[in-house]
């Protein structure tokens, strides 16, 4: 598939706009495994397979297993993660699909009984992040494969 736009050369104060959303989510004490982990399952459910390809290859340079990362797409019926990455990964697919244009209340019952009003509003911080990733790479054909791991975290850091 072709690139359509570059975004980050037609766009280039959108992607600083975007980058400081992961600088801030950088410094929200979220633990990163947890965020990489919500950002690679938005992914998933988004088709984007540029994110898809970054998220994972950081994951596994984070020391994150490859049973864990394999069994994400079913999460639900895995042994390998806590209740309160379940919560997290429950949030996050409600938050990006909106099912019924809502999020229900039991998923925000159990997100609430394992992340502070402010962790829960930092994940969903963080669940619109990479949804609006995934969307600009989705509609413009970003190539994936070319990513190499800690390359976010450069773009990140604090300037």
């Amino acid at each position: 598939m072709a690139p359509r736009i570059d975004y980050s050369k037609v766009t280039p104060g959108v992607l600083e706009v975007m980058f400081g959303f992961g600088r801030y989510l950088k410094n929200s004490g979220l633990p990163k495994k947890l965020l990489d982990m919500v950002y690679l399952r938005a992914s998933q459910l988004n088709g984007c397979a540029y994110c898809i390809d970054m998220h994972w290859k950081d994951l596994r340079a984070e020391g994150e297993s490859e049973q864990r990362l394999y069994g994400l797409d079913a999460w639900e019926e895995s042994p390998y993660y806590s209740d309160r990455e379940r919560a997290a990964l429950a949030w996050t697919e409600a938050v990006t699909r909106l099912t019924g244009r809502n999020v229900p209340d039991a998923v925000f019952e159990e997100a609430r009984r394992h992340f502070s009003e402010k962790e829960l509003a930092d994940l969903t911080l963080a669940i619109i992040g990479i949804n609006g990733w995934n969307r600009l790479n989705v509609a413009f054909h970003t190539p994936a494969g070319t990513y190499q791991p800690g390359k976010w975290a450069e773009a990140t850091a604090a300037r």
